[in-house]
């Protein structure tokens, strides 16, 4: 079955605007563009397991291709896949070391890898980040996909949420082995990593994107490969698309399930968050498999869309590289009343003196605004690489 279809490619370009808008927002947010606190899910916390399930969609129409080579199809295909890895990861550790100089005071000074900060504390540059985890689900999820038969490969991955969930249970802390302070998995990202180099966004060392919680995400992408695998074999027809609406609606209703003994949880990416967020994924795609496939509801809105789907590792990465360099700028901006000069960013200065004017200061408006804004300069440079039929891939 070799049947293009756009829907695909619309829902991976949604995915990334999508993950651009909530990863630029400045100040207070509307909730649904902000992550949930602990437990359960806004719609925020389901653009990265989107994005590893259009990894997987994006497989079921590479793998068949490998496995019918000759002798040797193999080698290539292992070749291809760990060289994909090790580049998005090292672009990953790229974009965490990035601009390579920092603020220190009044002064630049280099972004060593490690340093001590104002208060004296260790710190030091990330290495886990979300493309470090796509890459190690996109290899895992290769080998599994690749090596076993479909039977095997589901039945690894139900066998591998289920061990999450035990290891979660049993190697946390007692009292509350699903929260902050008692999960698992940051004691082994301390130990391989070390604390300065971990995610600190929650006031202490912990990795959203860490070792152990790697784990159920690779199953992200599995889910999306057979998904994919499904579609392709079974073509355009309502057969199709009524059992991937329904398999949808049962996976969130197994992940609900499960949610009241293992709690849906992005932060720790729970085995019941892998399935409801899978789920979703799965109703969403339907959702546009009917309305570009079934309706040819194709216009401004998809094509909008497309433009992200095209470069969407170029575009993402971008994404973060802009404001981290643009953040080395700093504009005088008044000053504290006591004779210093206040400095922004430019990303903080356009917000502070262009959105929150145009949201009549209203904070919530004003974010919105500026993060629609980076949308568009980002879709902007993606038209016209289209345009000029340039498509960057790993």
């Amino acid at each position: 079955m070799k049947e293009r279809y756009y829907s695909l490619d619309v829902f991976r370009g949604a995915t990334v605007a999508f993950m651009i808008l909530v990863n630029n927002q400045m100040g207070e947010s509307y909730a649904p563009l902000d992550h949930a606190p602990w437990h359960g899910l806004t719609p925020t916390d389901l653009v990265f397991p989107f994005f590893l399930f259009a990894v997987g969609n994006a497989l079921s129409f590479v793998v068949p291709g490998f496995q019918q080579l000759p002798q040797g199809g193999s080698s290539v295909f292992l070749k291809k896949v760990i060289r994909r890895t090790l580049l998005i990861f090292l672009i990953g550790l790229f974009l965490n070391w990035s601009p390579f100089l920092r603020w220190d005071h009044d002064s630049l000074v280099w972004k060593k890898w490690e340093w001590l900060n104002d208060q004296g504390v260790l710190s030091g540059v990330r290495v886990m980040s979300v493309l470090g985890r796509i890459a190690l689900c996109y290899f895992f999820a290769s080998m599994l996909v690749y090596f076993c038969k479909p039977v095997t490969a589901c039945l690894i991955g139900v066998l591998l949420l289920l061990a999450y969930w035990a290891l979660c249970a049993w190697l946390g802390d007692p009292a509350d082995p699903y929260s902050l302070s008692g999960y698992f998995g940051t004691a082994i990202d301390k130990a391989v990593f070390g604390a300065a180099h971990l995610y600190h966004g929650e006031g202490v060392a912990f990795d959203p994107e860490g070792l152990a919680s790697t784990i159920p995400a690779i199953l992200s992408v599995v889910i999306g490969y057979f998904a994919g695998r499904f579609i392709r074999q079974k073509g355009k027809n309502f057969e199709m698309l009524s059992t991937l609406f329904a398999g949808g609606l049962g996976l969130l209703f197994v992940g609900y399930c499960w949610n009241m003994a293992f709690p849906v949880n992005k932060k720790i990416w729970t085995s019941s968050f892998t399935v409801v967020s899978a789920g979703f994924a799965m109703v969403t795609l339907a959702l546009f498999i009917f309305l570009i496939e079934f309706k040819g509801g194709k216009g401004a809105w998809s094509r909008f869309f497309d433009v992200f789907g095209k470069n969407p590792l170029f575009i993402f990465v971008l994404s973060g590289l802009v404001p981290r360099f643009s953040g080395l700028l700093r504009i005088p901006d008044g000053g504290d009343g006591a004779g210093r000069t206040l400095y922004r960013t430019p990303f903080s200065w356009i917000y502070e003196h262009v959105a929150k004017p145009a949201a009549f200061h209203q904070e919530k408006m004003a974010s919105l605004l500026f993060a629609l804004g980076i949308v568009l300069f980002y879709w902007l440079i993606g038209w016209l690489l289209d345009r000029r039929k340039i498509y960057i891939k790993v």
